[in-house]
C-alpha cells in the first residue's frame, strides 16, 4: 500500500480568510448546524449548507480501494478529516472550488474510519458533519511475488511471472490489476495462467533487445475470490539484454548460437540418445534458467549419481542442461548418446557459459520427444493462439 502526502489550502467564501483544510476519517453521520438549534431559536433560520459523504455513515464492508469523498452543497468546506480507528489521519485533496474532498491513499483492511468535516454555507453560517464507516476484513490476505526482480538484465525470451501464496479464483480481477510497459513503446503480449497460483506474461515474439520493462501488479485491495484479497502491490523494473538465441537440431550434432539473427558460434555437441525416445533431448523452445559453474547430476533410473560437470546451463526442469562432458569427447560432434542434455567439450562449454544470460531462448528441433509440458517454464511451448487461451475467461 503506497502512501502519498498532500498539503492544500481552501479560500473561504465568507470572510475572505484562508483556512487550512485537512480531511481524515472518523465516523460517517449527519451535518449539524452550529450556532442555531433545529427550531431556529437564538440563531435565526437553519443553515443552508449540506455536507454528504461517500461511503455514507454506518456503511459496512467498504472496499479499501474506493476513495472516501466529502461534498458540500450551498457552501464551501473549511475543514475535512478522516481518521482510522480514531488515530492516524488519511491524506486527501480538497478541490480548488472547495466543494469536494477526496482521500488520496488506499484505506486499510478491517478498520473503522471517522469523518469530521466543517463547512460555511452561502448564507455565512457554519455546519459540521460527523460519521463512521467500516472497511472489509478479508478472510485471508494473499501475498504475491514478481519475477524478474528489479534491475536484472535478462534474455529476450524471459517471461514475467506472478506467483501467489495460495490459489486465485478471480483471475479476471487479477489481470485487470497487472500492467506491462516498455521504454520503447508497446510490445504485443498476453497473460496466461499456468496454474491457479501462477500467471505469466510473454510477448507474441521474443522481446526486442536492449529495452527496459516496467511491471506493476496493483494487487492490494483486489478481490481474489473465496474471501481472499491481495495483501500488497508489487512492482519490478528490469532490462532485456542483447538478442542471443541457441539452436540445436539434434541430428546435426551442432549447437549454434545467434546474435541479432546472425550466427556467431557453432559448437560440436552430443544430444540425447536417438534410439531411446525417453532419452531424446526434447523438441521445444526453452530458456536458460540457471548458470552453474559446477553441477551435480543424479539419475537412479540410469544408474548414475554424484556426477560432477562444469559450466552447466539449465534450460528445463525436465532435467535438461547444456554442460561440459569432456568424458564423452569421443562422441561429441558425432553421436547422440546423452540422457537428454546437450554435451559440449570443456573449452566450448566455458565459452558458451560466459556468453549466456538467464532468459536466453534455446530452440530444440529434430528429436522424437515432444516438449515436456510439466516443466516449470513452458511458456514458449504454446502456440500464440493457445497461449492467449490461457488468459482469464
Amino acid at each position: 500500500m503506497i502512501e502519498r502526502r498532500t498539503v492544500f489550502k481552501a479560500a473561504l467564501a465568507a470572510g475572505a480568510a484562508l483556512v487550512a483544510a485537512a480531511c481524515s476519517s472518523e465516523t460517517g453521520g449527519t451535518a449539524k448546524p452550529t450556532g442555531a438549534n433545529s427550531d431556529g431559536e437564538g440563531g435565526g433560520a437553519q443553515p443552508v449548507a449540506k455536507i454528504t459523504a461517500e461511503p455514507a455513515a454506518d456503511t459496512k464492508d467498504v472496499p479499501v480501494l474506493k476513495p472516501a469523498v466529502l461534498k458540500v452543497a450551498d457552501g464551501k468546506l473549511t475543514e475535512c478529516k478522516l481518521s482510522a480507528d480514531g488515530g492516524k489521519e488519511v491524506k486527501g485533496d480538497l478541490s480548488p472550488d472547495g466543494l469536494t474532498w477526496t482521500s488520496s491513499e488506499p484505506l486499510g483492511y478491517g478498520k473503522t474510519y471517522t469523518y469530521a468535516a466543517k463547512a460555511t454555507g452561502s448564507d455565512g453560517k457554519p455546519v459540521e458533519f460527523k460519521g463512521s464507516f467500516a472497511t472489509i476484513a478479508p478472510a485471508k490476505q494473499v501475498r504475491a511475488t514478481l519475477n524478474p526482480a528489479d534491475n536484472q538484465t535478462v534474455g529476450v525470451a524471459m517471461p514475467i511471472s506472478v506467483k501467489f501464496q495460495s490459489p486465485v479464483k478471480n483471475r479476471a480481477a487479477v489481470e485487470k490489476a497487472l500492467s506491462v510497459k516498455t521504454d520503447k513503446g508497446e510490445v504485443e503480449g498476453a497473460w496466461g495462467w499456468l496454474s491457479d497460483s501462477q500467471v505469466d506474461y510473454r510477448p507474441k515474439e521474443y522481446w526486442p533487445q536492449n529495452i527496459t520493462v516496467n511491471v506493476e501488479a496493483k494487487l492490494y485491495g483486489v478481490d481474489l475470490g473465496g474471501g481472499a484479497y491481495g495483501k500488497a502491490d508489487v512492482t519490478t523494473k528490469f532490462k532485456i539484454g542483447r538478442n542471443q538465441v541457441v539452436k540445436v537440431n539434434t541430428p546435426d550434432h551442432q549447437m549454434r548460437v545467434y546474435r541479432g539473427g546472425s550466427q556467431v558460434k557453432s559448437y560440436p555437441c552430443a544430444n540425447g540418445l536417438d534410439a531411446e525416445v525417453d532419452r531424446n533431448t526434447p523438441n521445444g523452445t526453452y530458456i536458460i534458467m540457471t548458470r552453474e559453474p559446477t553441477a551435480v547430476f543424479d539419475n537412479a533410473r540410469y544408474g548414475y549419481t554424484n556426477v560432477n560437470k562444469k559450466w552447466a546451463c539449465r534450460f528445463s526442469n525436465h532435467g535438461e542442461y547444456i554442460h561440459e562432458n569432456q568424458d564423452n569427447a569421443a562422441n561429441i560432434g558425432k553421436n547422440n548418446n546423452s540422457h537428454g542434455c546437450v554435451n559440449l567439450l570443456e573449452a566450448d562449454a566455458k565459452d558458451f557459459f560466459d556468453s549466456a544470460m538467464i532468459g536466453d531462448p534455446v530452440e530444440i528441433t529434430g528429436s522424437k520427444l515432444s516438449p515436456p509440458m510439466a516443466s516449470d517454464v513452458k511458456d514458449w511451448n504454446y502456440s500464440w493462439a493457445a497461449w492467449q487461451g490461457l488468459g482469464a475467461k
